[in-house]
């Protein structure tokens, strides 16, 4: 039986503990600078007993927004060797250094949720972030949207790191450019859990690429080695762009590019149908060719309020062999490796975000299973990265800021 004071408190104590002044790590040594979507998550969890350094959290994240309106996928605060690869080798000229590309959309979504819980308190910091959000999207719309799909173009674009979703397109990544390197993740995490070797040499192919042509997002549409239709981006930045919408409406701001953006994503959305697997899939736009697998991402389709039914029998199915949380890959498939990062362990946000949308679809069953199980994780097994869904074992780097900051929002007993 999970002890929810104490739970509540531990999660609380690591929000604290991985607190860097005005951003949070994920967690100490292996992740030691600012990410952007574990930022928000966060920034959510710390919402719950800290509402004005929550917004803060916002505020620093947004406050190296790009010219063109991306917001960086790393900002990279101070100096840490414990870390690879760092600013001098993405060389993007920022101030803070930054790497050059970006990750799933969630803020306006999360700033939302903060922001409803305490309207007074919220109202001046979501206002001054508003305009940031909204050159955000439209960045997406301009770079990553390939007629309203939403494209990763290098793998930790997507958040989903070393999902099976991008092997086939990774497998022709010409690596002669890379050259001897030392990674650092693997000093800090058993490597069983990590990238191969192959697989990390082909995203420093991709990242040379861009950095090699000055991130130049035009090269990067042509002629990047990299450009994948995630399910996981298609989502996240429909449910985004909803709650963006919901943002301009209270601060009384225009509502027609933002409704705009919602019906071409929308109508983009059937295009990563796959009837092979009868599931949403990530599609190669260089090869024009589904990965072939069905991926946790596919089950976001709720959260981005896209209601599709014969979505509910896949997830039965999936989960089938695997009742703790979701799994990041199918159970059932010959790449599925349960610890192993994103090929198949289940991770707490996921869980969360898979769940808030089967609740708001009315699938409220299925919806407070997953909340079940992953509370059952997280107090048996701790506040880890991610954990083996068959076996409950936890994995990945420990005393992780987004499985608190689930827990304190949504998984513990205790909360809302």
């Amino acid at each position: 039986m999970v002890q929810t004071h104490g739970q509540d408190e531990r999660a609380r104590q690591i929000l604290r503990a991985n607190d860097r002044g005005r951003y949070t790590v994920p967690s100490h040594g292996i992740y030691p600078y600012q990410w952007n979507w574990d930022s928000v998550l966060s920034a959510w969890g710390i919402s719950s007993f800290d509402l004005e350094r929550a917004w803060v959290e916002l505020e620093t994240l947004f406050s190296v927004q790009w010219d063109n309106g991306m917001v960086p996928h790393i900002v990279f605060h101070c100096t840490d060797d414990g870390y690879f690869p760092g600013p001098e080798f993405w060389n993007t000229g920022t101030d803070p250094a930054t790497t050059g590309i970006s990750q799933p959309p969630i803020a306006a979504t999360f700033a939302r949720k903060i922001f409803e819980a305490a309207p007074e308190v919220g109202r001046p910091w979501l206002a001054a972030l508003y305009p940031k959000l909204f050159r955000w999207h439209a960045w997406f719309h301009q770079h990553r949207s390939d007629v309203g799909l939403i494209a990763a173009t290098h793998p930790w674009e997507s958040g989903r790191d070393n999902s099976p979703d991008w092997d086939q397109a990774l497998a022709g990544i010409d690596v002669s450019c890379v050259g001897e390197y030392v990674r650092r993740d693997t000093l800090h995490v058993d490597p069983s859990m990590r990238p191969r070797r192959e697989d990390y040499d082909r995203y420093l192919a991709i990242l040379i690429a861009g950095r090699d042509n000055g991130w130049d997002e035009d090269w990067i549409r042509a002629h990047g080695p990299f450009r994948v239709a995630d399910p996981g981006l298609t989502f996240t930045l429909l449910r985004a762009h909803r709650d963006l919408l919901a943002i301009a409406v209270e601060l009384h701001r225009p509502t027609d590019r933002i409704e705009a953006w919602i019906g071409e994503v929308e109508a983009a959305v059937p295009r990563l149908w796959n009837p092979d697997i009868g599931c949403f899939d990530a599609l190669d736009l260089r090869a024009d060719r589904f990965a072939g697998a069905i991926a946790s991402s596919a089950f976001l389709c709720w959260y981005a309020g896209i209601g599709d039914n014969r979505m509910l029998a896949q997830l039965e199915r999936y989960r089938r062999n695997a009742r703790l949380g979701v799994p990041s890959f199918d159970p059932e498939h010959e790449a599925f490796e349960g610890l192993r990062y994103w090929r198949g362990s289940t991770w707490p946000t996921m869980n969360a975000m898979i769940s808030m949308g089967l609740a708001e679809a009315g699938h409220a069953g299925m919806a407070e299973s997953i909340r079940t199980e992953t509370r059952a994780l997280i107090g048996k097994g701790g506040f880890s990265e991610y954990f083996h869904p068959i076996s409950g074992a936890p994995a990945g780097g420990r005393e992780f800021s987004w499985t608190a900051a689930v827990w304190l929002c949504w998984a513990s007993p205790s909360a809302n």
